[in-house]
């Protein structure tokens, strides 16, 4: 166990020291095997173990399906279907950013490209119409955070593959959790609207026909990538390549947003930006796998166990583990640094397996919201040319209700089971 804590301390050394994180699950796992004088193939199996699950081959299309949301203006088209559903209420343009980090979520799966496309035309517009810089910033970045619960969800595929469970089961629990920080968010949105009385914008019938139109098929995507595989007609990675395709359809056929000179820039984006999430993930599979080999899990949910809280009282106490470790390090690789821990934590507490990983999912994807790592927190302050001070400060009352929402989740398990009871009970 001494070997335990000592990889540990290795490991928040090295984030303390600002090494990234990839780099510094690897090397502090290195260091532990160099001293247990085990072989150094070790890493390199370990590591190729990581990533040779097929599930994964899913993160690359979706991103490509968020990139060619901004990058074929399909974006637009659902900021003006949006505003003309929400877009009469007092802090309409509020709403409409919510609204279409819902949207948006249910087709690219990351929270990254929700914040960048969303960010780069609401934030402006909502400084043009009279809000508040600080809490244009902060409505932004705290919607993004539905593109990694609500599916399709980057984050659910890497646990399904991972912790050997169904990414369809997975993808319709985060349903109703996503909607709930959606609804929280505009309630909180109200009662700032009506004390800052932000303006509201009226739409004609015929508009909102016409904005509809034209939103109506990229909004048949999350159809396409849930209710494919719910059917069985494919596995996530072909629905995250049908959801390319269709895409591909989209965008030079139909609307012709983008001519095929611009396919290489498409790919080359892609390209480059997923060895990144790859490298960690190959990296936390060598971790994790010392964790189990030096018994760290078995200790783990011993010393839960001992605490006496109970299997509601060890789900508590294990999402505030979550979220602080969310605070620092990619969800991705905390995922599977502690699948060993939820493994064993499933299988002692009797939790259904789907409720976890949802839970555990959701968890994460608050410190995409929260310093230092928040991914999200820093995208959209750069793009409100805020500083981090204010917009943490201005996140704060979001970050609360994410966190009664959380609470929500862990007291009624139905929240995270009913659409995957109801709509596909063979993949429970």
């Amino acid at each position: 166990m001494n070997l335990m804590f000592l990889l540990i301390f290795i490991f928040l050394l090295l984030v303390f020291l600002k090494v990234p994180i990839a780099f510094s699950l690897a090397a502090s796992s290195i260091v532990i095997i160099l001293i247990e004088e085990l072989p150094l193939r070790v890493v390199i199996s370990q590591m190729y173990e990581g990533v040779r699950l097929f599930p994964l081959l899913a993160i690359p299309f979706f991103l490509m399906a968020g990139f060619m949301m901004n990058k074929g203006d399909l974006t637009p088209r659902l900021v003006k279907l949006s505003q003309n559903i929400v877009g009469k209420f007092r802090g309409g343009l509020a709403y409409v950013n919510i609204l279409v980090s819902m949207l948006f979520a249910g087709i690219s799966g990351s929270s990254a490209a929700d914040t960048s496309a969303v960010g780069g035309i609401l934030i402006p517009a909502m400084e043009k119409d009279g809000y508040d810089k600080d809490f244009s910033v902060a409505i932004t970045a705290a919607s993004s955070t539905m593109g990694t619960i609500i599916p399709p969800s980057i984050y659910m595929v890497v646990y399904g593959a991972a912790a050997g469970i169904s990414i369809g089961a997975l993808f319709l629990g985060g349903v109703i959790p996503g909607i709930l920080i959606g609804l929280s968010q505009m309630i909180y949105t109200y009662f700032q609207a009506k004390k800052n009385n932000y303006a509201r914008h009226s739409n004609s019938s015929r508009e909102i026909l016409i904005n509809f139109k034209k939103a109506i098929l990229p909004l048949l995507m999350p159809f396409l990538i849930v209710g494919g595989i719910i059917g069985g007609v494919f596995t996530a990675t072909e629905a995250g390549a049908a959801a390319v395709f269709y895409g591909f359809f989209l965008i030079f056929v139909v609307y012709r947003t983008m001519d095929w000179k611009d396919l290489y820039d498409l790919f080359k984006k892609t390209a480059l930006f997923y060895p990144v999430p790859l490298f960690a993930i190959s990296a936390a599979s060598l971790f994790g796998w010392l964790v189990t080999y030096l018994g760290g899990e078995q200790y783990f949910v011993s010393a839960l166990d001992s605490l006496g809280l109970g299997s509601t009282g060890a789900l508590f106490f294990l999402t505030i583990i979550l979220i602080i470790v969310g605070t620092f390090m990619s969800p991705v690789a905390a995922i599977l640094v502690f699948i060993p821990f939820l493994r064993n934590l499933e299988l002692a507490m009797g939790y259904n397996p789907i409720r976890l990983g949802v839970i555990v999912c959701v968890s994460l994807s608050l410190g995409l919201i929260t310093p230092p790592y928040g991914l999200c927190f820093l995208i959209s302050s750069q793009i409100g040319e805020l500083s981090i001070v204010r917009t943490f400060k201005a996140l704060l009352p979001l970050i609360i209700v994410f966190i009664l929402v959380l609470v929500l989740l862990i007291i009624f398990p139905a929240l995270t089971t009913f659409f995957p009871e109801l709509i596909a009970p063979h993949l429970m």
